[in-house]
């Protein structure tokens, strides 16, 4: 499989990602470039965690229109998986490429720590590996996460079965208290109609090896290793 991580100026976890799709892959992926007119050959891209551009405007806003993101929207029109992860995810909402916005976290604060999700489906690229219910330990790493759409939208996400991710308890219990940045319905991810795009807050790529405390990241990289080798 070949892989392609897109590189914001201001993007901090683009090496995270290198390294966790390298130990999945067994190839280091392109590192491209925001200001590359051209992509490679990738069956998979990546954008990473980070603060593209300084989070100035909007957190993602200024990355969605860098030159190199002229291809990755062609790419994923035509089929592409994408996953874009914490500023990923903003720039992904940015770009028209998943709807909703991330907001201010309702705590006003950064924050970063560990959280709990409930995987809602697993028949796609992304989820593979896990079972449909089951609980993964992400971390989370922003400021402007608070997952935001209007009614009607979150009424065709969840009637489409495109909500990815939810925050909840340890149990798996979607609460409040679980929700650590306010977004809407504990959101944690969310994909495009196909399916073929992801969008998430939490890294999984932080948690995809022993030696950082947990790996059910790396089950992500490894089922979309294996369901786009089928």
């Amino acid at each position: 499989m070949k892989a392609a991580v897109i590189v914001f100026p201001g993007s901090n976890c683009d090496r995270d990602a290198a390294v966790a799709l390298e130990a999945a892959t067994g190839r280091a992926p392109a590192m491209v470039w925001h200001g590359d007119a051209e992509l490679p050959q990738s069956d998979l891209i990546v954008l990473p965690g980070g603060f593209s551009y300084g989070d100035y405007l909007r957190s993602g806003a200024m990355a969605a229109h860098s030159p190199v993101m002229r291809e990755v929207i062609k790419r994923a029109k035509a089929g592409t998986p994408v996953l874009g992860i914490c500023n990923g995810f903003q720039v992904l909402t940015e770009a028209r490429l998943l709807p909703g916005v991330l907001m201010r976290n309702a705590t006003l604060k950064f924050m970063c720590k560990d959280v709990h999700l409930r995987v809602e489906r697993t028949d796609t690229r992304f989820t593979g590996r896990y079972e449909k219910g089951e609980v993964v330990r992400f971390s989370i790493a922003h400021k402007d996460g608070s997952y935001f759409a209007d009614d009607e939208t979150l009424a065709r996400l969840e009637g489409e079965g495109r909500v990815a991710f939810r925050y909840c308890t340890p149990q798996g219990e979607v609460t409040p208290e679980a929700n650590p940045n306010g977004s809407r319905r504990n959101i944690a991810g969310i994909y495009n109609v196909t399916g073929t795009i992801l969008g998430l807050m939490p890294h999984p790529e932080r948690l995809a090896d022993p030696a950082l405390s947990g790996t059910d990241g790396a089950k992500m990289f490894k089922g979309l290793v294996e369901s786009l080798a089928a």
